[in-house]
């Protein structure tokens, strides 16, 4: 049985100030049909965040606290495992919602009853909260997004469209709970485990809804996970082996179109190419190594 309603699963590392900002973004939503879980998987105790949860006296917003740290994936598992409504949102602590987020989301899961996920319309925002156009994401949705119509995607097609460049903001998407609560998150991943998911969804038939009303807000700033990752060259190691598993595996299932595009991977390729001469004019050996090896490594995986 589920619950009607979105949960809004929230894991949290790190900065307490753009939690907190995240929080009340929640709380200030203009459809009050919602649900918000935050999983705390810091790795210190030192913080006023129980106190802070309680005063807000809200019975919607629960607050809980890892014994141990579990990493990414095992607490994106664990706030999967946790929601209970027919829908969830899987945010990020450094992301925002503007007022009007669960309405639109809602409206989209009406107009478009068979969507197992929806895509609503994106900002991007600083470290400070000011609206910016990095090219990372002039380039998604200039070259690799499907434009701004209202649609149903679905299939190879949209496998294809997604592996050459993920245009999706993972945070903001809003997922149908029975659609993806037996498929779960790959165990390894920390950086494609996202779109890792959404491939697992598509292969059992699953749609994307995607609508363009603007209602969330991405942050990017120095301090995000992707961005450390892709600096330390962890980020394109994992990609490497992800997108050439995922190439053998859409061969297998006669997706050859997506497979050519896993093995070709190119805005991941351009993205690490980008970072090389940083790394390479600041002498991180192995970071420049990484890259390299994402940016111009073999389309198949070598055979020994």
């Amino acid at each position: 049985m589920t619950t009607p309603g979105i949960d809004i699963m929230l894991p949290h590392y790190g900065d307490t100030s753009y939690l907190k900002t995240a929080v009340h973004s929640v709380i200030a939503q203009d459809d009050e049909d919602w649900h918000l879980t935050v999983v705390d998987d810091s790795d210190t105790d030192d913080t006023d965040l129980p106190e802070w949860f309680g005063s807000l006296d809200d019975p919607r917003v629960r607050y809980l606290s890892n014994e141990h740290n579990l990493g990414i994936n095992a607490n994106f598992q664990k706030c999967l495992d946790l929601a209970e409504r027919d829908f969830l949102v899987i945010m990020g602590s450094d992301d925002a919602m503007l007022p009007n987020y669960v309405s639109t989301v809602r409206r989209a899961t009406r107009r478009f009853p068979d969507a197992d996920v929806v895509q609503p319309g994106v900002e991007v925002i600083d470290g400070s909260g000011r609206v910016v156009h990095p090219l990372t994401d002039r380039v998604k949705r200039g070259l690799y997004a499907p434009g701004t119509a209202p649609r149903l995607l679905d299939g190879e097609d949209l496998a294809v469209s997604l592996l050459r460049g993920n245009w999706t903001y993972f945070p903001s998407l809003c997922w149908r709970r029975a659609a993806v609560k037996d498929i779960g998150f790959r165990r390894g991943l920390s950086v494609v485990l996202d779109l890792a998911l959404m491939l697992d969804l598509l292969k059992r038939g699953g749609q994307l809804a995607v609508v363009p009303d603007v209602c969330f807000q991405y942050r990017r700033h120095e301090g995000s996970l992707s961005s450390s990752l892709a600096c330390l060259g962890g980020r394109f190691t994992e990609e490497h082996d992800f997108f050439l598993g995922v190439a053998e595996h859409m061969d297998r299932i006669g997706w050859h179109r997506a497979a050519r595009a896993a093995r070709l991977h190119l805005s991941s390729r351009l993205h690490a190419l980008l970072l090389l001469p940083g790394a390479v004019t600041s002498r991180q050996a192995a970071s420049a190594k990484a890259l390299a090896r994402h940016a111009f490594g073999p389309t198949k995986p070598v055979r020994k």
